[in-house]
């Protein structure tokens, strides 16, 4: 099977259009860095590392120290597609992110955001 192109690019080319998204919103990029910090585990150092070195999304995720169990909780919709029901592991930690920041533009408050145990 054939890598999806997205795999390979880095994160800090995409990092900027969900700033942009946010800000449009009247949200903040420390809002858009909080959001990949919950999901990850990266320390805000780490993720400026990764942004400065082009570091691509294969390995952001892969070396996320410390994946948020609570991601699983994250459903929805991204670009026509059921988050929960992606099968491929990597696509859907990438389609976590993109769900999260989608909803931080649509103004949903963080602390429904950052997903919870009941």
């Amino acid at each position: 099977m054939e890598k999806e192109k997205v795999y390979a690019m880095p994160v800090s080319s995409v990092y900027p259009h969900y700033v942009t998204k946010a800000e449009k919103k009247g949200k903040t990029k420390e809002d858009v860095d909080e959001i990949i910090l919950w999901l990850t585990g990266y320390s805000q150092q780490e993720l400026e590392e990764i942004l400065e070195n082009k570091t691509d999304f294969e390995t952001f995720f892969k070396e996320a120290p410390n994946k948020n169990p609570n991601r699983k909780l994250i459903k929805g919709v991204i670009c026509g597609i059921r988050v929960e029901e992606i099968e491929e592991p990597l696509m859907q930690e990438i389609r976590y992110l993109d769900k999260l920041i989608d909803e931080l533009a649509r103004g949903k408050k963080k602390e429904n955001i950052f997903r919870k145990e009941k």
